[in-house]
């Protein structure tokens, strides 16, 4: 089984308007609202894969009803844990460019917490955990890290989509795939990173810190996948970017949609990389249709 881990989702509320004035009344001309957090992309893009999984974190209050009630009504497994605090709401502005507002999220207490800790000593070896997103700022910024650790000493594959200083801790844990972009690699390294070839440069610094596997995403330029054995190069399909937000997760689902089913890295590569193009080229999550028809596009050399 998958299980998906969001720490801190959100209910995001996407606005657009024509031309944004501060300090003035402003009118939507168009307003919607999905369940947010990186853990919570995963799973409803699996799920439109013909993929189940569970998905696990901390909701609270009407706001973390609204998730629980979208994913149950998609078909989505939920486990949460109940805090006592509203679920945070992130305020997407598209005006010309886009403007985020995330909230802070709720408070997580030791007790809850250690509920979800009971949650995963429950995983067998035969399950596939996923931890991403931000951390709620009532926990320790190594959180994950202690996470990892306990899943590995079960023998459980851990995916692990994070960024920031989390990143930097995560890697130190040698989980079993993290998936920065270019950007974040170059953040970790303190350099600039614009080629494949830089990518692929730094991806392997990284296996040589101990994670086995690494997808780095380039938008238009293409993917990487790396590990010990193998290094993989894909080129990204053509299209129009309409929405970046998910595209990341779209990756990781499309991989271990693959993954789960007992397909190579070479298999499940491909479609991680036409799922994430899906998602950037359409304005909300990708659905199957979609990547079908991008997945010929998405041409994969060895390197």
């Amino acid at each position: 089984m998958i299980y998906t881990v969001t720490l801190n989702p959100s209910v995001d509320y996407i606005v657009q308007v024509d031309s944004f004035e501060l300090g003035g009344l402003n009118r939507s001309k168009m307003d919607t609202k999905f369940p947010g957090g990186k853990g919570i992309n995963v799973s409803r893009v699996l799920k439109r894969l013909g993929v189940d999984s569970a998905a696990l974190g901390f909701i609270g209050g009407f706001t973390g009803g609204y998730i629980e009630q979208y994913l149950k009504e998609e078909g989505i497994k939920t486990d949460f844990i109940q805090v006592s605090e509203d679920t945070r709401i992130n305020i997407k502005l598209k005006s010309g460019v886009e403007t985020e507002i995330n909230g802070k999220g709720p408070k997580i207490s030791g007790q809850e917490f250690d509920q979800l800790l009971a949650q995963i000593d429950r995983l067998t070896a035969d399950d596939m955990i996923l931890f991403s997103g931000s951390i709620p700022s009532s926990l320790p910024s190594t959180v994950y890290v202690d996470l990892i650790k306990r899943c590995q000493e079960k023998k459980i594959k851990v995916i692990a989509d994070v960024s920031g200083e989390s990143l930097n801790h995560v890697i130190k844990a040698g989980p079993f795939l993290i998936k920065p972009n270019h950007h974040e690699i170059g953040e970790i390294f303190g350099v600039k990173v614009e080629t494949p070839e830089e990518a692929r440069q730094y991806g392997s610094r990284l296996l040589d810190m101990g994670v086995q596997n690494v997808i780095i995403s380039m938008a238009e330029k293409g993917a990487l996948f790396l590990n010990k054995d193998v290094s993989y190069y894909a080129t990204a399909p053509k299209g129009t970017v309409k929405n970046s937000a998910g595209a990341g997760d779209s990756v990781v689902a499309g991989f271990i949609s693959q993954i789960s089913k007992g397909k190579s890295y070479e298999a499940a590569f491909p479609m991680g990389v036409a799922c994430g193009s899906a998602t950037a080229f359409s304005v909300e999550l990708c659905t199957k249709e979609e990547v079908e028809a991008l997945l010929p596009q998405v041409k994969v050399e060895k390197l």
